[in-house]
């Protein structure tokens, strides 16, 4: 089941950059296992998956360590401040960092381990009462107060688009954050680069490449529907 959802996503993947001019290796796949098994996680491993997207910290760190270690973890959930150590060694990616408070978390654990953290600020385009992220007025001077972190690299911007039955229905959010990237790389902001632009998922990634999304983030699509129950 998973190689053949996982063919109707790369097509799909493929066709999406085709309509918009781009070459298929400007869009990261990230397969989201939030509540599969680890052998479910090996059967993607062994099609070729390399990006993983965990929402808990927990699960992440559980499938880290007996998982291949040449997997890419990224941490696409709401991180609280208090798991920040648990994770700041074994992500190569952190999504969703959306208040001071957060990154300087991350600056300090990662100064402790000797590291540069790779971040995403997380954006509500939406302005959806029940998600996470700044305002995107907020984003620019978040970003003027974080610049000077020495173990935090921004390397782009994330959002959780609403969730629509008609995809369309979307390009507007990701085509304003796209926008607000192009106006942040205007400001030459020290130590800020947002080449990156992680938006959509099972739903709507299709639109999102088209409006210039850089990481996709596809759970349903190659796992089939979740489990909660786990």
């Amino acid at each position: 089941m998973i190689k053949d959802q996982l063919r109707e996503v790369e097509e799909k993947i493929s066709a999406a950059c085709q309509r918009a001019g781009r070459n298929r290796e400007d869009v990261t796949l990230i397969a989201v296992s939030k509540t599969k098994p680890v052998e479910t996680l090996k059967e993607a491993y062994d099609l070729g998956i390399r990006v993983f997207g965990e929402n808990k910290v927990q699960e992440l760190t559980q499938k880290y360590e007996v998982l291949p270690k040449d997997i890419h973890w990224h941490m696409i959930g709401h991180l609280q401040t208090n798991k920040v150590k648990y994770i700041i060694d074994k992500v190569d990616l952190i999504h969703s960092v959306d208040s001071l408070k957060l990154a300087q978390t991350v600056e300090k654990e990662a100064a402790k381990h000797g590291l540069v953290k790779d971040i995403l600020i997380e954006v509500n385009v939406a302005e959806e009462e029940s998600k996470f992220g700044l305002r995107m007025e907020e984003v620019i001077p978040f970003l003027e107060q974080i610049s000077g972190f020495s173990h935090v690299r921004v390397r782009g911007l994330m959002t959780i688009a609403p969730f629509v039955e008609n995809a369309e229905e979307n390009r507007s959010i990701f085509a304003d954050l796209h926008k607000l990237s192009v106006d942040i790389e205007k400001k030459n902001i020290d130590n800020v680069n947002v080449s990156i632009l992680s938006m959509g998922m099972t739903n709507d990634y299709e639109v999102a490449i088209e409006e210039g999304a850089t990481m996709v983030r596809v759970g349903t699509g190659i796992f089939g529907a979740r489990n909660y129950a786990v």
